[in-house]
């Protein structure tokens, strides 16, 4: 498993609160690897616009 990016204990409260459902271990990973990505393309992003600086409008959302 790659490093977790995401608070665990924070995602398991959210899911318990929001639907009374528990979480899995590879909950946790694919989520991770989601931030991963979209830091990575945040990167990409800011690089080829000239900047040192990652922003907001550099990570792109599309399942919200």
């Amino acid at each position: 498993m790659a490093e977790v990016l995401v608070v665990t204990s924070k995602v398991k409260k959210l899911i318990k609160e929001k639907g009374g459902c528990n979480t899995s271990s590879e909950t946790i990973e694919v989520l991770s690897r989601a931030v991963q990505a979209l830091c990575e393309k945040g990167v990409e992003s800011a690089k080829a616009d000239g900047r040192k600086t990652v922003m907001a409008r550099d990570i792109v959302i599309d399942h919200l």
